[in-house]
C-alpha cells in the first residue's frame, strides 16, 4: 500500500496539470457566430468592445443626384437604408446623413458634426469607428477615426468601392469642411441645400472613404463635385452615397 502512494500522487498531479493546462488554452469561437456576435461583427477595434451598429456609408444612392430632399430627407434616406440593410436602430437614437448646409433664409448654418449625436460608434461588424465627434474630426489629434476602404462598411455590412475598383464610388456627399462644419464663403457646396439635380451647375463636397485621390486624403472634404445631377457625381467617383450616423 505504501508503494501506490507515490503512484497515486503522480497521476493526481498529471490530472491536475491537464486541467490547468485546458483552461489556459484560447477557446475557439462558437460556430456559426451570425452578424448580431461580436465573432460575426469583427470585434471592438482598437482593443474595446463590439457596440451596435451606428455607422454605415449607403450602398447606393438615391438615383437623383444630389438631390434628396434637404436634410430631413437625407435623414429619412438613412433610415431607409438602415431597415433594408437589417441594421437595428440603437436605442434612443436617430439615423442622420452627415451633412453640412449654410447659413439661409433667416436660420443659421447646420454643421454636420453637430447633427450626428455624441458617440462612440460602430461600424456594421462593431469595429469602432470613433470614440467621439472630436475624434472623428481630429480635432485635437489627425487621424483618431477609423474611416478607411477596410472600416467603413455599408449597410450590408460590405466594403464600399474604392480607388482601384470598377466602378470607383469613393466620393461621398458632405457639404462639409474638414472640421465637419458648412463651408465658408458664397459658392455653393451643397447643390442647393440637398435639393438640385442639374447637370453641369451647383456641387457638393464630397470626401473619400477610402482616404486616397483627390489632392488630399480627407474622409469628408476632399473636392467638391462638378454639377448636381447623378452623372456629375458619377464622373468624379461617386453615386451620391451619404455618412449614415446614430445620433444619441
Amino acid at each position: 500500500m505504501r508503494k501506490m502512494k507515490p503512484v497515486a500522487a503522480a497521476l493526481a498531479f498529471a490530472a491536475l496539470g491537464s486541467i490547468v493546462a485546458l483552461a489556459q488554452a484560447p477557446q475557439q469561437p462558437p460556430a456559426g457566430g451570425g452578424r448580431g456576435g461580436a465573432q460575426g461583427r469583427g470585434g471592438g477595434g482598437r482593443g474595446g468592445p463590439a457596440g451596435p451598429a451606428s455607422f454605415f456609408i449607403t450602398s447606393v444612392g438615391k438615383g437623383d443626384g444630389a438631390n434628396y430632399g434637404g436634410l430631413a430627407g437625407a435623414d429619412a434616406y438613412c433610415a431607409e437604408r438602415a431597415k433594408a440593410g437589417n441594421v437595428p436602430t440603437p436605442d434612443g437614437r436617430t439615423w442622420r446623413a452627415y451633412l453640412s448646409a449654410p447659413a439661409q433664409g433667416g436660420q443659421p448654418a447646420v454643421n454636420a458634426r453637430d447633427r450626428i449625436g455624441a458617440g462612440p460608434w460602430f461600424n456594421a461588424r462593431g469595429a469602432v469607428i470613433a470614440q467621439n465627434v472630436a475624434d472623428l474630426h481630429g480635432d485635437v489629434q489627425r487621424d483618431r477615426n477609423q474611416i478607411n476602404k477596410q472600416t467603413a462598411l455599408n449597410e450590408m455590412s460590405m466594403p464600399v468601392n474604392g480607388v482601384g475598383d470598377t466602378p470607383n464610388q469613393h466620393d461621398v456627399l458632405t457639404g462639409s469642411d474638414s472640421l465637419g462644419r458648412a463651408v465658408a464663403g458664397t459658392a455653393d457646396t451643397t447643390c442647393g441645400n440637398y435639393t438640385l439635380n442639374t447637370d453641369g451647375s451647383g456641387s457638393v463636397m464630397l470626401g473619400h472613404h477610402d482616404r486616397t485621390g483627390g489632392g488630399n486624403t480627407s474622409w469628408n472634404s476632399a473636392h467638391g463635385s462638378r454639377g448636381c445631377s447623378q452623372g456629375n457625381l458619377v464622373a468624379t467617383g461617386g453615386a451620391g452615397l451619404l455618412y449614415c450616423f446614430a445620433a444619441n
